[in-house]
């Protein structure tokens, strides 16, 4: 393991950070909740605890991965020592939704509202990951022509690894009986949601669309997911509030309007209840206004 250290790379026209890798030795960096304007990556490769994103509360040991969105909060509370390493990176620097297709980490590392916020690193993974990390440490050291492109193509790296494995670890078993219903009933709710989200805002419209009671679909997210159906549905609506603030110049009452919001002023209250800032406020400092500059050179 290598010793404690941080380094960060910051953006020159406007002095925030771009890029920060720093080594865990101890829970220095984690001290009550997190509620970060990057995204956060960071893997425990020893110890144990539980983390809280405020929808849920999980327990995780020794090799996990943890991928966390700008103003997504979270917490952790570590049952002993801790060791491990972490990225932390701006959108400016490099932004998941435009670059999808290339890494698929949106709705598998991020912005899923169905599995928890983390992976599980397998032994065979450790040393590659162990590698990408040095050498990202490496490169942050080396003010060298084409930095940027070089530390951009090890944290896509990174992040495809990471996912892969995810979407391998989040594949649903078969299995029988009541257990078997209620999976093919979150699938249902799943699609219904991812269909109908933008004109769909209560729980009752997917119990009628679903044809179940309130009170079976309450208690099967519940137990699988944690959260309410309300809150299932909230997370996908911000979810695309976000992608289009982000990578879209379209106006926040347009946006509202996409999403089946009649009132402006009411979509930015629940914007603002559901990630702590306001649209024009996350779009000033991630979205499009700061997206659509060019790409800062970091040498």
């Amino acid at each position: 393991m290598l010793n404690q250290s941080v380094f960060t790379l910051v953006n020159p026209q406007n002095s925030k950070l771009a890029l920060r890798y720093f080594t865990i030795e101890d829970d220095c960096f984690f001290k009550g909740v997190q509620r970060n304007d990057f995204f956060s990556l960071i893997w425990i490769v020893k110890g144990k605890g539980t983390v809280d994103t405020n929808f849920d509360n999980n327990e995780f040991g020794d090799n996990t991965f943890f991928a966390f969105a700008p103003y997504q909060p979270f917490s952790f509370t570590f049952d002993e020592k801790i060791t491990g390493f972490a990225l932390y990176f701006h959108p400016d620097f490099f932004c998941i939704y435009k670059h999808d297709k290339e890494v698929e980490s949106n709705g598998v590392l991020f912005n899923n509202v169905y599995s928890q916020p983390f992976v599980s690193i397998s032994d065979d993974l450790t040393n590659t990951l162990t590698m990408l990390f040095d050498q990202v440490k490496e490169e942050m050291q080396n003010s060298a022509m084409a930095q940027h492109d070089v530390l951009v193509s090890y944290l896509k790296i990174i992040l495809i690894t990471a996912s892969r494995l995810k979407l391998k670890q989040t594949v649903q078993p078969i299995e029988t009986g009541k257990a078997n219903k209620d999976l093919f009933i979150l699938q249902k709710l799943k699609n219904a949601i991812e269909e109908n989200f933008k004109i769909k805002h209560s729980p009752s419209d997917y119990t009628k669309l679903l044809n179940i009671s309130a009170k079976t679909l309450a208690s099967i997210a519940k137990s699988n997911f944690n959260r309410p159906v309300s809150n299932l549905i909230n997370e996908r609506i911000i979810i695309e509030a976000k992608r289009e603030l982000y990578i879209t110049d379209k106006a926040v009452k347009l946006i509202a309007y996409e999403l089946g919001y009649k009132d402006e002023y009411y979509f930015s209250r629940f914007f603002k209840i559901n990630t702590s800032v306001s649209p024009q406020y996350y779009r000033d400092t991630i979205g499009f206004a700061k997206g659509v500059q060019p790409q800062p050179s970091l040498n």
